[in-house]
């Protein structure tokens, strides 16, 4: 008898066809979509605000998640901590998160261009000012929402503690 895959895991798409077609399934419908985007390595409360406030942006959000080898080239190795697989299996099961994709672009660019989100949420640790994706998603029409609380927490922060590395 083969194991069914959890109903989480489920939200989890790889292919980049068939996440446009799911995005447009939504859209046809009349809803908003709204997409962020991060490694979430460690997943924190930080994290779930900023999903919860990402999915009070629309009606389905669907979170791009840093493949491994993105993470390793922007935090270097030893990062991250959590493989891939398991960080989307983690946002899967967050009742905030309708979808769950992979990219491995230094930024978010071909994501958003993938998705192309009414709007696209990013954390507190950004500013609409300092995201290196913001022209592509104003040239697209999206609008580009900042949520969650402050940047008090940080997984680099929890994994240098562990590691005991930090203060």
């Amino acid at each position: 008898m083969g194991m069914n895959r959890a109903p989480s895991t489920r939200k989890i798409v790889r292919d980049p066809e068939a996440l446009q077609a799911i995005v447009a399934a939504h859209r046809a419908a009349g809803r908003t979509i709204v997409l962020t985007n991060g490694t979430f390595d460690l997943l924190h409360v930080g994290h779930v605000r900023a999903l919860e406030g990402a999915r009070e942006q629309g009606d389905v959000l669907v979170v791009g998640v840093n493949n491994d080898s993105s993470v390793r080239a922007y935090k270097g190795e030893g990062r991250p901590v959590i493989p891939e697989e398991e960080r989307a299996e983690l946002l899967a099961c967050l009742a905030c998160v309708d979808v769950v994709t992979f990219f491995g672009e230094a930024t978010a660019e071909v994501l958003i261009r993938r998705v192309v989100p009414d709007v696209w949420a990013k954390g507190r640790d950004y500013s609409v000012a300092t995201l290196p994706e913001a022209h592509v998603v104003k040239e697209l029409g999206g609008a580009i929402a900042i949520v969650g609380d402050p940047k008090d927490h940080a997984a680099s922060d929890v994994i240098d503690r562990i590691r005991g590395s930090g203060d």
